[in-house]
């Protein structure tokens, strides 16, 4: 009667589908729904009488912590949730309705949730049937272990003799064939072992190969028979209460409820895809990002929306502390934190002292004692029987009486003439400081008595969450990708997909394409022939949407082959950036130089330096080219020191600003060529040095 009574009276439960996810720079906002329709209104309970101040009405007894009566109230349990769901930021609510009616109450709770064995994942099974066949074959190693160890202690004991007993010949055969024996048996044993070491050895590799599956295999499993789910329990309140809707109504029209929740483990890098043709103007630019999560629950059939906001921007305003005049005083501790108390080593005492399970001993070091006596000695493993201590070697000598050493040394380092120098001044000591990480107590973790000694028992910094293989949750990023939040800088952008997807909770990345962007595309080849004489394609590429292009790595295809995979930098709305794509082949570029050296003015007194660059170029194209030559010329700081240019064949360009890639002094010349042709470049400057500005040796010239 009572689990009958316990089950009617419980909320119904709703199951709830997972609709749409926002994954931020750090973690992600889920949305999920659920459908169904109200439940009748709860019959009034005559059981507690006390407690009503009418038991003959239908009245519903009052709340006890608001006094109100409540009697249309519906609650509801929501399950589906996972169970690591950060506390505190549940949100539901009611988006198509009903009319007349609100969420009081949204609780959060945990429940065991029990799995059938035949419900488990295959891979936990294997797992379990390894680790079983491993922890079979240790055994059996120990018990033979053991059996090689019983038969090398084997000897033969001569029995003790009396004063009256006679002389008697030793039984050299029986202790021969006693020595037989144990040789043939040791064989037969060692034989064994290596036999039980080699399965041995594959067991714990097909566990390790298992356990590195599971490890990289979706969290949204199952981990045992025994888990924890999380629930929800809603209530719906009409704002009338003393006229509710008609059950009937409620009945006939199924509600939808919406609840949001953030879960950490998520996390966005942006990628693109370039496809252009060879010698085209115009690209098509593919969106994409790489996303990882590891939240506890696989995204299925999901609209993903990506953000480069963050969700725990941390708000803490600045203090500004007041300037004195006067002597220095100790900066104050800050409030709320303190020092260790004494004594928290011996709280793991009872817990240091229990022996721990000797690590099995491999066959190889199976040997028994007569064998192994002459071996070297190895290095002591975790749980061995501790060898014979070494000698102790003799302490240091004490030193003198009086602190002679250190007076004598003194003596020497003292002048002989001025006085002995003065004692330092003491230096006060100051109150340790903790960390800055040691102040953020919400993120703080007690550490148990598995950490290293000398942070047991103390607070510390949360570390990173490990799988059950010692995986890190937060896999490496891809080649040329930058976290969203850095490349974003100071405004917040969001991008949509454009079809629902499924991402499992494997923490690897998984590619989900955004969109296509319609781009802007020049081709032009860039070359420095003054430093290297290679000639470099690159493309101009304009951002011709209204969104920002985040930094990450971008894909370039030419004529559907695959390229190479560069840098894409950060391009806002309408910036134009170049993106190198290496190395021309079919340009050939050659540069020679012509320099002469001469005198000019009164009685010779200035050096003029004449330099003449000549370039060529060639196209070995199918298309005509449009190549950019860089050129520099010397710049002067000196008034006296004058330089002029030389017109240029065609003339070459002076840039206005210099930049971080134009340094001052360089000029380019911009050169159409046809598919085949040649062009030949000219041009030159003179360096007029006066005999008082002239260095001996030589004057520099670049």
């Amino acid at each position: 009667m009572t689990d009958e009574k316990s089950d009617t009276t419980s909320p119904p439960a709703w199951p709830t589908v997972l609709d749409a996810v926002v994954v931020h720079a750090s973690g992600a906002v889920c949305h999920r729904l659920a459908r169904g329709t109200l439940p009748p209104e709860p019959a009034p309970d005559r059981t507690a009488d006390a407690a009503c101040p009418d038991p003959t009405t239908d009245a519903a007894c009052p709340d006890p912590t608001t006094g109100a009566a409540s009697p249309a109230a519906r609650q509801l349990r929501l399950t589906g949730l996972p169970s690591t769901l950060l506390p505190g930021s549940l949100r539901a609510a009611l988006p198509d309705g009903p009319v007349g009616w609100r969420i009081t109450e949204v609780r959060q709770e945990a429940e065991a949730r029990l799995t059938e064995p035949a419900q488990l994942p295959e891979l936990r099974k294997w797992l379990t049937e390894a680790e079983q066949a491993e922890a079979a074959l240790l055994l059996r190693r120990g018990q033979l272990t053991a059996r090689i160890t019983q038969t090398a202690e084997l000897r033969a004991a001569a029995p003790r003799r009396r004063a009256t007993d006679v002389h008697r010949r030793a039984p050299a055969e029986a202790v021969l064939a006693l020595a037989d024996f144990v040789d043939e048996r040791l064989t037969i044993l060692h034989a064994q072992a290596e036999e039980l070491d080699e399965r041995l050895r594959q067991a714990t590799r097909e566990r390790e190969l298992l356990a590195d599956r599971l490890a990289r295999a979706s969290t949204a499993e199952p981990e045992g028979p025994v888990g924890t789910s999380t629930v929800v329990l809603l209530t719906l309140t009409p704002d009338d209460a003393a006229q509710p809707l008609p059950t009937e109504a409620l009945a006939a029209e199924p509600i939808t409820i919406a609840l949001d929740y953030r879960v950490p483990d998520a996390r966005w890098v942006p990628t693109y895809q370039l496809n252009h043709r060879q010698g085209g103007v115009d690209g098509t630019l593919l969106l994409r990002a790489a996303i990882a999560q590891r939240t506890g629950e696989d995204w299925t059939n999901v609209r993903i929306a990506l953000s480069t906001a963050d969700l725990h921007r941390p708000a803490e305003l600045p203090k500004l502390r007041s300037i004195r005049i006067g002597r220095r005083q100790p900066t104050p501790a800050p409030s709320g934190w303190r020092e260790p108390p004494s004594g928290l080593g011996e709280l793991f005492t009872d817990y240091d002292s229990v022996q721990r399970p000797p690590t099995p001993t491999p066959a190889s070091a199976m040997a028994p004692a007569h064998r192994r006596a002459a071996a070297p000695a190895a290095p002591m493993a975790y749980g061995a029987a501790p060898t014979a201590p070494a000698a102790p070697t003799a302490p240091a000598p004490p030193p003198a009486p009086g602190g002679a050493a250190p007076r004598l040394m003194h003596a020497n380092l003292a002048s002989p003439s001025g006085p002995p120098p003065a004692p330092p001044a003491p230096v006060e000591p100051q109150s340790p400081r903790p960390a800055p990480d040691l102040l953020d107590y919400a993120r703080l973790t007690l550490a148990g008595p598995t950490a290293p000694a000398a942070q047991r028992g103390r607070l510390r910094p949360a570390a990173a969450q490990r799988g059950p293989g010692g995986y890190a949750l937060a896999p490496a990023l891809p080649p040329h990708a930058v976290p969203p939040r850095i490349s974003a800088g100071s405004f917040d952008q969001r991008y949509d997909a454009e079809a629902r997807t499924d991402l499992p909770s494997d923490g690897a990345w998984h590619t989900v394409g955004l969109g296509e962007l319609p781009v802007t595309l020049r081709p032009e080849y860039v070359c420095v022939p003054a430093v290297d004489p290679t000639v470099y394609a690159t493309l101009l590429l304009a951002n011709a949407c209204d969104r920002a292009l985040l930094a990450g790595p971008l894909e370039v295809t030419v004529d559907d082959a695959f390229l190479l995979t560069t840098a894409l930098p950060t391009l806002a709305p309408g910036a134009t950036r170049r993106i190198g794509l290496g190395v021309a082949q079919s340009l050939r570029v050659t540069r020679r130089t012509e320099t002469q050296e001469s005198t000019a003015g009164l009685r010779g007194s200035t050096t003029v330096l004449t330099e003449q660059v000549h370039v060529e170029l060639a196209n070995r194209l199918a298309h005509p080219v449009s190549v950019e030559v860089r050129e520099r010329i010397p710049v002067t700081g000196d008034r006296e020191i004058k330089i002029e240019e030389r017109p240029g064949t065609p003339p070459w360009v002076a840039l206005t600003e210099p930049s971080q890639i134009h340094p001052p002094g360089t000029r380019l010349w911009r050169v159409e060529l046809a598919p085949g042709g040649r062009v030949a470049l000219s041009a030159g400057y003179e360096i007029r040095i006066p005999a008082g500005k002239a260095l001996t040796g030589g004057n520099r010239r670049s």
